[in-house]
């Protein structure tokens, strides 16, 4: 891999990573595209997705630190000894704590699991270009039908359950996990800006998790014969950095006026065209 092509990918990254389109199924597809072809692989897809992840830590600093201090706080008995107030009773930022570490139980549990299945079959564009129309229409039936009335502080375990088994769909590349997210908050009832923030917040833990996993046991997929290379996975990184900062402002202002049916068209057309490619042999369905 050339540095010009880590650019690339980490250009789509920082794009795609927070809008409901896939991050994954984008890097997957690109990557054979390149000239230096093939797919770069969960280890590299994993990592520079800390680099969006840092976007996510930069913008919402105020809301995490004040999360993690209310969340201690009550954890500690500061606001009353008895198990209710330690889980967040009269605190909303203590019980959004709660709910971010319950709600990413399900894709830690699954993503050990089907570890495996995840960094290999999983990763079929053809699964990848299904997955991709099937959770458009999901995505667009959520926005159309949900109410779009609840906040944030209404959240409650069950919803944090859900939440986080709609972020463990995205294990499967073309789900999308802030689609899959985003989709269940409506499905709940929560507003377009509520159930992508939540979505932001709750990926936190998972992607730097993931991140950090596949570096420490798949590290040697960068450096092996024909892998992307650390510095190329650590440029690719500081340029989804860089883009998803700006994506995030720019995403969370859209959605206070739009409705997410652009990204709903925008899923099916990619379906198709990832379906023209393998159709044409341009890319192989497994790398």
């Amino acid at each position: 891999m050339e540095w010009w092509e880590a650019v690339i990918l980490g250009l789509v990254q920082g794009l795609t990573e927070f809008l409901p389109i896939s991050s994954s199924a984008h890097i997957r597809v690109i990557g054979p595209l390149l000239p230096s072809g093939g797919d770069p692989g969960a280890a590299f897809t994993a990592i520079i997705q800390i680099g969006t992840e840092a976007a996510v830590l930069l913008y919402f600093r105020k809301d995490i630190a004040r999360i993690i201090s209310a969340w201690v706080s009550a954890l500690a008995g500061r606001n009353g000894a008895d198990r209710a107030s330690r889980l967040g009773r009269g605190s909303p930022d203590a019980r959004m704590g709660w709910w971010v570490i319950l709600g990413s139980v399900p894709i830690v549990v699954l993503g050990v699991l089907f570890q495996d299945a995840i960094e290999n079959y999983l990763r079929n564009l053809y699964l990848t270009a299904a997955v991709l129309a099937i959770f458009a229409l999901v995505l667009g039936f959520a926005d159309r039908f949900g109410r779009k009335e609840r906040e944030l502080t209404e959240l409650t375990a069950k919803d944090a359950i859900l939440l986080g088994l709609a972020q463990a769909a995205a294990l499967i590349p073309g789900v999308s996990r802030s689609g899959g997210t985003i989709s269940m908050g409506l499905f709940l009832g929560l507003t377009r800006e509520a159930a992508a923030r939540y979505s932001f917040l709750l990926a936190i833990p998972a992607v730097l998790g993931s991140g950090l996993f596949q570096w420490v046991t798949n590290s040697g997929e960068l450096t092996e014969p024909g892998g992307p290379g650390i510095a190329n996975t650590v440029i690719a990184a500081a340029v989804a950095f860089a883009v998803g900062f700006v994506v995030i402002v720019w995403f969370l202002r859209l959605i206070t006026r739009h409705s997410f049916w652009p990204f709903v068209w925008y899923r099916i057309g990619l379906s198709a065209l990832i379906l023209a490619l393998l159709g044409a042999g341009v890319i192989p369905a497994l790398a």
